[in-house]
């Protein structure tokens, strides 16, 4: 595996990471799961993203990648880079959502508890809070790193101007931001107009999440909506349904054809593309098995010829 270094910083993250947001829920299997952290380790995946809304249901995630790590992955503690999130629903009532000082401190200190460890390695406030005061946000993440719960601070899913600004003020906290984790792959390039040019600017880590489109980038619906139990096929699917997948079939057609042309599996062309562009610090896959998260792990063996 190969490592860059994020932004202006000494952390150093794999290519590829793994992403717990919908595999180490309560109904997984635990000896799943186990497999999944432990392959990983063994191929030099040691950045571990979650968040306190991972699951299903809310929270099981953690608990769950709490349990393996107590139990299984004690000695691996400082061989790993474990994130976690909190700004989206997590209990009802005033403080369970968004990003008051109240809800960011309480909502890692219950990711604690379910992670069993006493700090992580980077907290993000999972989204920006169009009610809250940029600067009520900074200062509880600013206080939370003093506190000693994180060692540094990350921004997910922030537009440009709420990114620089909130980059600005934890700076002037002392506290740079590290990561900033958005979506982008070969359907979505929205990216590319903002956040990848903005993180460039603030010299932050770049960290892509859903790089393969929920599944279309790896060919799996070439043929139709198959099998039935299928993410696209799902009633409760949230970013994925059978209109996308037919509105995207030409250019996923398109893309599976240059990837066949250049010897390599659509999956690891696409995850290869993104690890083309210099700004990328890592990619991260959800991987449901051992073979997925192999075939993922060799993108970053790759080296794409690309213009686009």
């Amino acid at each position: 595996m190969r490592y860059r270094r994020c932004g202006n910083s000494g952390i150093l993250l794999p290519e590829i990471s793994l992403g717990l947001w919908h595999n180490f829920g309560s109904a997984d299997s635990r000896e799943r799961c186990r497999a999944l952290v432990g392959r990983a380790l063994e191929l030099g995946i040691c950045h571990f993203d979650l968040a306190d809304n991972y699951g299903p249901p809310p929270g099981a995630a953690e608990s769950c990648f709490g349990e393996l790590l107590q139990k299984e992955f004690a000695g691996h503690r400082d061989e790993m880079f474990i994130a976690t999130k909190a700004g989206h629903l997590m209990w009802p009532g005033p403080y369970g959502d968004w990003g008051s000082k109240k809800h960011l401190i309480a909502g890692l200190n219950q990711s604690l508890r379910r992670l069993k460890l006493d700090y992580v390695d980077v907290f993000y406030h999972h989204r920006p809070d169009p009610e809250t005061p940029i600067e009520e946000t900074v200062s509880a993440l600013e206080q939370i790193v003093r506190s000693g719960k994180a060692l540094y601070i990350g921004l997910s899913k922030y537009p440009p101007r709420q990114f620089h600004r909130a980059c600005t003020l934890l700076k002037e906290a002392g506290i740079p931001c590290l990561l900033h984790q958005f979506r982008y792959n070969m359907l979505d390039r929205d990216a590319e107009k903002g956040m990848l040019p903005a993180t460039a600017e603030q010299k932050v880590g770049a960290v892509v999440f859903s790089p393969l489109a929920q599944g279309q980038l790896t060919g799996k619906y070439l043929s139709g909506i198959l099998p039935a139990d299928s993410r696209a096929a799902r009633s409760d699917s949230v970013f994925l349904d059978a209109e996308k997948v037919k509105s995207n079939a030409e250019a996923v057609a398109k893309l599976n054809k240059q990837a066949y042309e250049a010897g390599i599996p659509l999956t690891q062309y696409a995850l290869a593309w993104l690890l083309n562009k210099q700004e990328i610090s890592s990619v991260l896959i959800g991987a449901r098995t051992v073979e997925q998260l192999e075939e993922c792990a060799k993108a970053a063996e790759l080296s794409i010829n690309t213009s686009e």
